[in-house]
């Protein structure tokens, strides 16, 4: 891995000599530091741009993206050909699967988990850089494979978002939403007490 001015890369770490830690930005930003915390791993293609702070234990795939200007918590797996893009505010133990895009602007709090293929838009009013605003995903929500979220919503605490779903407005905290658009189908504890009592 080439050395890059402005990289602070915290031993030990693994880093795949095919990785890009330390991408140059397209965009002025105001400080091109990038601090990564100690027991990285950083797989093949992977591309990290200067400006951010990344918490210990990064764990990437192959070909995953995280773009600048991002603070990052402890233990975010992100996955294969997945991208964080710039301004995003993710907490810790945050899992991002393979597919992900996370638009700019949006805030992952905490135990928060993203299915394969998840697409989360941040503009109501394509293209308007002025109003750029992405959702909020709290503390241990779910959201299922191959969903959509649109700008600016609230996914509540340890919600889960169904398979496929177009998220269009604010899910309660502890609510199960499906559909296009997603709509309430019920709550997380009764679903998590009836897959238990099926598996046991």
């Amino acid at each position: 891995m080439t050395v890059v001015e402005g990289l602070r890369l915290s031993s030990p770490n693994q880093v795949d000599p095919l990785a890009v830690v330390g991408q140059l930005p397209g965009r002025t930003i105001e400080s091109h530091e990038l601090e990564i915390g100690p027991h990285a791993v950083i797989r093949a293609f992977s591309v990290i741009y200067l400006g951010s702070r990344i918490g210990s234990h990064l764990e990437t795939g192959h070909g995953a993206v995280i773009r600048e200007q991002n603070r990052i918590g402890d233990h975010l797996s992100i996955w294969n050909h997945s991208t964080i893009d710039y301004g995003c505010v993710i907490g810790n133990n945050v899992r991002i699967h393979t597919g992900v895009y996370v638009a700019q602007f949006t805030t992952i709090e905490n135990d928060a988990f993203l299915a394969p293929g998840v697409m989360i838009a941040n503009d109501r009013h394509p293209v308007c850089r002025d109003c750029l605003q992405g959702p909020t995903i709290k503390r241990g929500a779910r959201i299922g494979i191959n969903a959509t979220l649109l700008p600016g919503i609230v996914i509540g605490e340890n919600a889960l978002v169904g398979a496929g779903s177009v998220v269009t407005k604010d899910v309660p905290a502890g609510m199960v939403v499906a559909g296009n658009p997603a709509r309430v189908k019920g709550d997380v504890e009764e679903l998590d007490r009836r897959v238990r009592e099926r598996f046991h």
